[in-house]
């Protein structure tokens, strides 16, 4: 792989305060914007629809399989460990092999064995599906973010990561949208709805892979469509922006690792999405008992949130990013969820559960473009790539817990009240994360002013 973050600039005359030299940054984010974040987009799109349908499949394979609550609790948090413990030898293996040639084959890997979910039938083959799922997907979503590191300044990756993590709520419009119509084909060719469930949202990942490697350069280097002022200039900038960071070029992985702000952010992210994934595996049946509606609607109704979530995602990336402000635009989410959360275990209406729950989902949205891009403002090269798949290592376990917690609860308590309720604890305590975080950034002495400056509010 090349490494561009460490690569000579290229001399041209001009500096970066020059206006001219400006308008050359701005062009050359503006083409990786269009040219790269629909391609990642649409693949983590796929990605998390691969790893979130079973909460559709389970309406019916649970009931086929004779699968408990705990039980799908259980192989829905599988997926997570497997994912956890991966995450950061893939991350340092992109580093050795270049960013299109190992997301693609995570890509490849993943969504055949998302489609070879299909042939499940005990609890064990459920289990052992979705850890080997873990594993194949295992760091994807770092490797991202590490490499808009290469493309995209600090100043603008609020906005950059909001782009392409869009994808998030909107995988849950799209599967909410198929799920109906697939779980509909029960018994064509032989296959029950959810089995084409698996088959027809897995095998898209797979043929994808072929756009990954095609469409990404590994670098601004590589990338033919950038003129040589255009890679040159943006090169320079986001070197600015990795001398001051807390842990930059000279920082080894294990330090990186071992970073506090590293463990903090991670444990921020770790109870944040806690509450998210336990909303997520069991949003579909929450709401199919709170209304009564079929598998169709509840679709549809999940489809209208995740839209309502793109949008709370990007407008707080794109005010974060203007005011410069990470910290209350990741903590005042938290306390939306933790009311939304509350109202909900207590709730009698059928719409003040889809109100509450709706709003802790937007809630939750709004929140990931700002805090994934704290950890890219200390962190830089080879320490970034390390330090953000330990930050997602971290953070994975909630996978396990919040969909495990959901189907312990329901099965000792016949409802999923006292799940929703205890979610409002990690809430507040991915609050405090947070707080202790930016308070710490905060205290830390400024760098040194650089010698230019670039306006890329427009970009």
């Amino acid at each position: 792989m090349s490494a561009p973050q460490n690569a000579p600039p290229i001399e041209t005359a001009g500096s970066l305060s020059d206006p001219e030299a400006a308008s050359i940054v701005k062009s050359a984010q503006r083409k990786a914007s269009l040219r790269l974040l629909p391609v990642i987009a649409f693949g983590y799109c796929l990605a998390y629809m691969d790893r979130i349908n079973i909460s559709f499949a389970s309406l019916r394979m649970n009931v086929d399989l004779h699968f408990s609550a705990t039980v799908y609790g259980v192989g829905a948090g599988m997926f997570f460990i497997g994912y956890a413990f991966c995450e950061v030898p893939s991350n340092l293996l992109l580093l050795r092999y270049g960013a299109r040639s190992w997301l693609a084959r995570i890509m490849l890997t993943w969504g055949l064995l998302a489609a070879a979910m299909m042939f499940v039938r005990t609890p064990w083959e459920f289990y052992a599906l979705r850890l080997l799922l873990g594993i194949a997907e295992a760091g994807f979503f770092p490797g991202v973010v590490y490499y808009l590191t290469l493309w995209f300044p600090v100043s603008m990756r609020a906005r950059a990561v909001s782009r392409f993590y869009i994808a998030l709520p909107l995988s849950s419009t799209v599967t909410g949208l198929l799920a109906g119509w697939l779980m509909g084909l029960n018994g064509r060719l032989g296959l029950t709805g959810w089995q084409w469930l698996f088959l027809v949202e897995g095998l898209p990942a797979a043929f994808f892979s072929l756009v990954i490697f095609f469409a990404l350069p590994d670098g601004p280097a590589d990338a033919r469509w950038l003129t040589p002022d255009e890679k040159t200039f943006l090169q320079r900038r986001l070197d600015e922006d990795s001398r001051r960071a807390h842990l930059g070029h000279g920082a080894g992985v294990l330090q990186a690792l071992l970073s506090p702000k590293v463990w903090a952010i991670g444990m921020f992210f770790f109870f944040s999405l806690t509450c998210s994934y336990a909303y997520g595996f069991s949003a579909p049946a929450i709401f199919q008992l709170a209304t009564g509606w079929s598998v169709g609607y509840v679709g549809a109704l999940v489809a209208g949130l995740g839209v309502a979530g793109a949008l709370g995602m990007l407008l707080n990336g794109i005010h974060s990013d203007r005011t410069g402000e990470r910290s209350l635009h990741s903590i005042v989410p938290c306390f939306v969820m933790a009311a939304g959360y509350l109202i909900a275990s207590f709730a009698h209406s059928s719409w003040i559960v889809i109100a509450s729950l709706g709003a802790s989902f937007v809630a939750y949205n709004s929140l990931l473009a700002p805090s994934v891009a704290l950890p890219t403002q200390f962190l830089a090269g080879r320490a970034a790539a390390a330090g953000i798949a330990a930050m997602n290592t971290i953070t994975m376990f909630s996978g396990f817990v919040g969909p495990y917690w959901m189907g312990v609860m329901k099965d000792a308590t016949g409802s999923y009240n006292a799940g929703l309720l205890g979610l409002i604890v990690p809430s507040l305590v991915a609050a405090g994360c947070m707080y202790g975080l930016t308070r710490n950034l905060a205290r830390r002495p400024a760098p040194a002013p650089a010698a230019t400056n670039l306006a890329e509010e427009s970009a």
